[in-house]
């Protein structure tokens, strides 16, 4: 690995180990974490790595192979405020982590992304990886649901992204050959295996030449018109409503959207929309899944695609002429922008058989409307994998 390398020519040593979180997909179930939905997903054999090796006196090295300035900082005087750049995921995983366990040693370490940035959940990812060796040098063990918890927090409370519990759920609790399905109101969960009689299937990645950041998008802002949206529902069916902070779509049931959606502004309606379709598209995924009926499940994920399109409203030009296109690609099950939608990438459940022919149709298509990207556009084959051993 070229992080392993890369550790080795700056410290003049080898790692004591390597610690690797893989990215996942989500074919169905997007926007919905924030809401207290379900969603389907899965962990794919890409990811972050991770060299490190312990320092024992409390000091955090951080290099990447993304990105070209490093970050330093002290396990007991993390900044209280971010520094806006790649790093900060990790200083609000080390400050997060210090509210619960605590810690005495430090490291040094070299990160590696095997994918282009940008719809992954690289940033879950690579904090993940990150605590996994924090943890590990400072002797703690945490349960899955804590490593979730602290690395979702280190998004929500330090970077200031109004995430949900999604990307780090699907990159722990996945199995190879199994279909996640989480409730992510009481984290429930179902590994749900892939049935025998399942044709088969490859995950391919489109990866629109143009990267993004959660923290400075619309994303936050669309968390909030769902709230604002469940809070008038609440308030003009006369439920009971507490804080604006506290209020999901979860709490209102769809006979209460289905009566009082016309009274809401158009922007709010969208967002509810998509949330309540997207309950039900992944309740249907995840049947779909569980029979072997992967031509559904892809339509469902297609479907899902629209309503971010048209009720999320959200999709950069690039973004959906890779989604149009692969609505017109034979040997394509389903897909849908991967991530939050802004920039990115698109993934795609397809038919091994038709493998070279979705590639270079895909490529030839995208590239003719947006001929600029050549040499940024790219296309990766992935399989589902085991999320990361703690």
């Amino acid at each position: 690995m070229n992080c392993v390398e890369k550790f080795e020519e700056i410290y003049r040593k080898s790692p004591d180990a390597v610690a690797f979180c893989p990215y996942r997909i989500c074919p169905i179930g997007a926007h919905s974490d924030h809401q207290h939905g379900k969603i389907t997903g899965l962990a794919i054999d890409k990811g972050i790595s991770f060299a490190y090796h312990p320092k024992q006196n409390g000091v955090v090295e951080l290099a990447s192979l993304q990105f070209d300035k490093r970050a330093q900082f002290h396990i007991r005087s993390v900044p209280e405020k971010r520094q806006m750049d790649w790093a900060d995921y990790l200083r609000g995983a080390t400050l997060e982590l210090s509210q619960h366990y605590t810690l005495s040693t430090g490291l040094c370490g070299v990160i590696e992304g095997s994918l282009p940035i940008g719809g992954l959940s690289s940033s879950a990812a690579v904090t993940i990886a990150f605590l996994s060796a924090l943890c590990k040098v400072n002797g703690i063990k945490l349960k899955p649901l804590e490593m979730i918890s602290i690395a979702m927090a280190a998004e929500n409370n330090y970077v200031g992204v109004s995430c949900g519990k999604l990307d780090q759920s699907c990159e722990i609790y996945s199995r190879k050959d199994h279909l996640l399905y989480l409730d992510t109101l009481d984290d429930s969960y179902e590994l749900i295996p892939t049935p025998d009689c399942m044709a088969p299937y490859e995950i391919a990645i489109f990866f629109s030449g143009v990267e993004r950041t959660l923290a400075g998008s619309k994303f936050n802002m669309r968390v909030d018109e769902c709230r604002s949206a469940a809070y008038a529902l609440k308030a003009l069916s006369g439920m009971e409503y507490g804080k604006f902070g506290e209020t999901h779509l979860r709490e209102v049931p769809r006979s209460v959207y289905d009566e009082y959606k016309d009274r809401l502004p158009e922007t709010w309606r969208r967002r509810a929309e998509h949330w309540y379709t997207e309950y039900e598209r992944v309740e249907k995924g995840a049947e779909a899944w569980r029979r072997g009926d992967l031509k559904e499940y892809g339509r469902l994920s297609f479907e899902s695609g629209r309503s971010s399109i048209y009720n999320w409203e959200t999709g950069s030009p690039e973004l959906k002429a890779l989604y149009e296109i692969m609505e017109h690609t034979d040997g394509i099950y389903g897909g849908r922008f991967s991530g939050a939608g802004f920039k990115g990438c698109c993934m795609a459940l397809i038919d091994p058989a038709f493998r070279a022919s979705i590639l270079e149709k895909v490529e030839r298509e995208y590239l003719a409307q947006f001929p600029g990207l050549k040499g940024h556009y790219g296309a990766y084959i992935c399989h589902s994998s085991d999320g990361v051993e703690l």
